[in-house]
């Protein structure tokens, strides 16, 4: 992985762009950002189909150490995976078949949920940044039309006081 860029100054939202070249790099990031998660975060992935989100929540998954394989929940909308070590439960939720914000989201309780548990929602833009000020945004840039190029161009911004110091430049080491 090669970081493209420092980040942000301390007044700004903390920023780490990167470069990606395989899945298994993509998992390696989700195992790198696991290392910074703890109970009550938001992460909001975004990017188009076949980017990465799954892959990169996989790693997630596999780092923050949690039980059940770690698949598109894309039918049954949220899984939720439960610790195997004592560390919060991964719920991940995939929003792309919602239209509505907030409200259409109300019945799978994230609200509730947050505060002990790391909560990754895909395709979430604009339907779940009222859950908290505090979130990080993950958008996951790769070629599109026909193509078998692996390359991706990943963007981390951490947003509110919980990420204003939280050493976004490690996911490069």
């Amino acid at each position: 992985m090669e970081q493209a860029a420092a980040p942000a100054a301390p007044h700004d939202p903390a920023e780490n762009r990167l470069t990606v070249t395989s899945p298994e790099q993509m998992r390696e990031l989700g195992r790198r950002l696991a290392k910074l998660l703890r109970a009550g975060d938001l992460v909001m992935l975004t990017g188009e189909l076949g980017a990465g989100k799954t892959t990169l929540t996989r790693g997630l998954g596999e780092g923050m150490g949690v039980r059940g394989a770690v698949t598109s929940p894309t039918f049954v909308i949220a899984r939720v995976h439960p610790s195997l070590g004592g560390g919060p439960p991964l719920v991940h939720v995939d929003a792309y078949r919602l239209s509505g914000g907030l409200d259409e989201m109300e019945d799978l309780d994230l609200d509730v949920s947050l505060p002990d548990s790391v909560i990754v929602v895909e395709w979430g833009e604009g339907k779940v940044e009222e859950l908290t000020e505090d979130r990080l945004q993950v958008v996951i840039h790769r070629a599109v039309g026909d193509t078998t190029d692996e390359v991706r161009h990943v963007t981390v911004t951490g947003i509110g006081d919980r990420w204003s110091d939280a050493a976004l430049e490690t996911l490069a080491a």
